[in-house]
Parts: C-alpha cells; structure tokens; sequence
C-alpha cells in the first residue's frame, strides 16, 4: 500500500497544482466570457438602438419624398395652368396683331384717299389760278 500511497501523493503534488491552475484560469475564461458577453449584450443594444433611429429616419425621408412628390405635381399642374393661359394670351396678341394690321391697312387706305382729295384741291386752286392768268392775258391782249 505504500507504493500506492506513494503514488497517489506524487499524483496529487503534480496534478493538484496543474488541476488548481486550470481552475484558476477557467475561472478567468468565466469572467472574461461574462464581461465579454456583456460587452455584446451592449453592442447589441447600441445596434437596436441604431436600427430604429435608421427605420424612423427612413420613415422621415419617406414622408418627406411624398410632400416633394405632392409638390412637385402641384408645380406641374401649376405650370401646365399657366401654359395655357400663356397659349391663350398669345393667341389673343396674335388676334389683336391681326386686328391692328388690318386697321393699319384702313389708315393707310384712308392717308391715301387724303392725299388726293388734298391733291385734288391743290390741282383745283392751281386751275383757277391759271384760270385767272389766262382771263387776265386774255384781257391784256384784248386791250
């Protein structure tokens, strides 16, 4: 039984102390797995956190694209109003351009017309004062 006994104490002074050592550094693992899975637990956290601060900005950007949209087709729908009213008036410029050359045309018909009748009594005071000129030589060779 000594041989046993002997072995068994060698066992325990080589083996004790390495059993001890694994203990004391699963025990390290232990705490360092804790602190590490806590760190995790906190990332973890931090990144829900992030994900719905993204969803709401996203919703927000959403929401915001849709008034852009709404005001964006409101632009166009302004703008195809005034289209037309801008087509509208040019037609009524283009009406009122048309109206004034012809009034344009009556004035220069009538300018015309003045003229001669103007012409006319020109050529008819002329006529009587040649009239009057002949009257008179006629008389002065009379005489």
């Amino acid at each position: 039984m000594e041989i046993k006994e002997a072995i068994r104490s060698a066992l325990k002074d080589i083996i004790l102390p390495e059993i001890e050592a694994i203990r004391k550094e699963n025990e390290e693992i232990k705490v360092r797995l804790e602190l590490t899975n806590k760190r995790l637990d906190d990332i973890n956290l931090h990144l829900a956190d992030q994900s719905r601060r993204i969803d709401e900005t996203n919703n927000r950007i959403d929401e915001t694209n849709k008034r852009i949209d709404s005001v964006r087709d409101e632009l166009v729908e302004m703008i195809m109003r005034t289209n037309d009213r801008i087509d509208e008036t040019n037609r009524r410029i283009d009406e009122t351009n048309n109206r004034i050359d012809e009034t344009n045309k009556r004035l220069d018909r009538l300018y015309e017309v003045i003229v001669r009748r103007e012409e006319h009594e020109s050529l008819k005071e002329r006529v009587i004062r040649l009239e009057e000129a002949v009257k008179a030589l006629q008389t002065k060779i009379s005489t």
